[in-house]
């Protein structure tokens, strides 16, 4: 047997512990060994009947009450903790908030005769963060609030934790990890870690339960092969999203990621209402390629009124980039950054779908695929299709699958 450990999560709300907590788990358990994520949380919630401790003041270092059914939760949480690794269990992953170095003693205090290596995550994108707490404030302990209302109360939560937060530094064995951009910042390690080559891996690899890449349906440009814009659906591109719509209906999909643009939201929306619940995010980053001088004329148009963009454009199309606009070389960072806001808000273990466009989705692929530059402009990008993506630390998964087929269960989904 390697070995015995327990990992513990720090960090303020809505920095991605929980996420990051599920991806160790998930792949630790891919690898055979034994995990169980202990969620204060969750356990909270449960445990939740007339306290609620979905309001902000239950968070309060003030409310005494508070305060005492906070650490009870601990207590308990820590206990099957205990259990857990007394018997089968190999790693405990304790998943809360942990932000004072007394709760951290007594948790420590709790397994002496295991080790403990401490994950703190932080997060310096004020997007991705502004974002993450908007979806927060949807989620279901705040039904009975208004939006606002319940953005408002977990601000406030997390203020109360910020007023007590101490950061790891004493701590024998811990890492700081920046959840957004998936990396390790410092790693002070002490003693012999079981998992811990593995564990360093995970954390700075992206990993995909499931990836639904589709792109919008047909436009009115498309129709009339013209470039850019912010074309509406057609009827045809209507009935595919009703298509999409009717085929993921069985598929769990939490969050669709899209552009601003008319035409992935109008193919969201149908998709969207079929699930239960479901956000729409638009976000800028998957905004089509910018033609520039170019846009809204077809490609008959720019051969005849500018041949000189024609002829540039064609020997080397990524690092063409249009008059007054972009091409694919100068969208590439914008297209990762989005990358990386949508594994931020996304749950490590909820299927996730982006609808985009045809070169930004080309641009998506490619960052799974490592495709050459020069063969990015010609991925094949449908609008009666969609990629499929799935990577864990054992296999990776592609395939182009048509809407009516039938989602598969387990296996390649």
């Amino acid at each position: 047997m390697k070995g015995k450990l327990v990992i513990v999560m720090v960090g303020l709300p809505a920095r991605g512990k929980s996420t990051m907590a599920r991806k160790l788990g998930r792949a630790l358990e891919l690898d055979g060994v034994r995990v169980r994520i202990f969620n204060n949380g969750e356990l909270r919630r449960k445990l939740d009947t007339n306290e609620n401790t979905t309001s902000s003041e239950f968070f309060s270092p003030a409310n005494t009450r508070g305060q005492e059914l906070r650490e009870q939760i601990s207590r308990i949480n820590i206990e099957e903790a205990q259990c857990f690794l007394q018997n089968s269990g190999e790693v405990a992953i304790i998943d809360a908030s942990n932000v004072t170095r007394e709760r951290r003693r007594r948790i420590d205090a709790a397994f002496p005769d295991l080790p403990l290596c401490f994950v703190e995550c932080l997060n310096a994108d004020e997007e991705a963060l502004e974002a993450n707490l908007e979806r927060k404030a949807g989620l279901k302990e705040f039904r009975h609030l208004t939006r606002e209302t319940a953005l408002e109360s977990f601000l406030k939560r997390i203020a109360y934790y910020e007023s007590i937060y101490e950061p790891l530094d004493v701590e024998a064995n811990r890492i700081l990890v920046d959840s957004f951009e998936s990396c390790i910042l410092l790693e002070q390690i002490t003693d012999v870690l079981p998992y811990y080559d593995r564990i360093r891996d995970i954390i700075t690899t992206r990993v995909v339960r499931n990836l639904f890449l589709v792109r919008h349906g047909e436009t009115l440009y498309n129709l009339e092969d013209r470039i850019g814009g912010d074309s509406n659906l057609t009827d045809k591109g209507r009935d595919q999203a009703n298509a999409l719509a009717e085929h993921f209906a069985t598929v769990r999909i939490p969050i669709i990621f899209t552009s601003n643009y008319t035409r992935t939201l109008q193919t969201a929306k149908p998709i969207a209402e079929r699930q239960d619940p479901c956000s729409i995010i638009a976000l800028p980053e998957f905004n089509e390629i910018h033609a520039g001088i170019c846009e809204g004329m077809t490609y008959q148009e720019i051969r005849q009124r500018m041949p000189y963009v024609a002829k540039a454009r064609g020997p080397n199309k990524y690092r063409y980039v249009y008059p007054e606009g972009e091409g694919y070389t100068t969208m590439e960072d914008r297209v990762h950054r989005g990358l990386k806001k949508v594994f931020f808000l996304n749950n490590y273990d909820e299927n996730i779908m982006i609808v985009g466009h045809r070169a930004v989705n080309r641009m998506i692929i490619s960052s799974f695929l490592s495709r050459q530059e020069e063969e990015i402009p010609y991925i094949y990008m449908p609008q009666d299709r969609y990629y499929h993506i799935q990577i864990d630390p054992h296999k990776r998964i592609f395939e182009l699958v048509p809407y009516k087929s039938t989602p598969g269960v387990g296996g390649g989904w």
